[in-house]
């Protein structure tokens, strides 16, 4: 299941990130995305989800979210 799938306020832990571009590995990791971390998505737009991982809110688009598996 992708983050696109979850529901808005139930928190999950990643699982994985499912992308092979290296830079975005890399900025996930910075924001503290990556497998056995909590996520939560707080809103979804038409166009991007509002997230909250490590006591931080994040606007990630929708491309973004299908490549994080929870």
């Amino acid at each position: 299941m992708t983050l696109m799938q979850a529901q808005e306020g139930k928190e999950y832990i990643i699982r994985g990130i499912e992308t092979d571009d290296e830079d975005l590995n890399a900025f996930l990791f910075s924001l503290g995305c990556y497998s056995g971390e909590p996520i939560t998505v707080i809103a979804r737009k038409k166009r991007n989800c509002v997230v909250s991982i490590k006591d931080g809110r994040y606007n990630i688009d929708n491309e973004l979210a299908e490549a994080i598996l929870i």
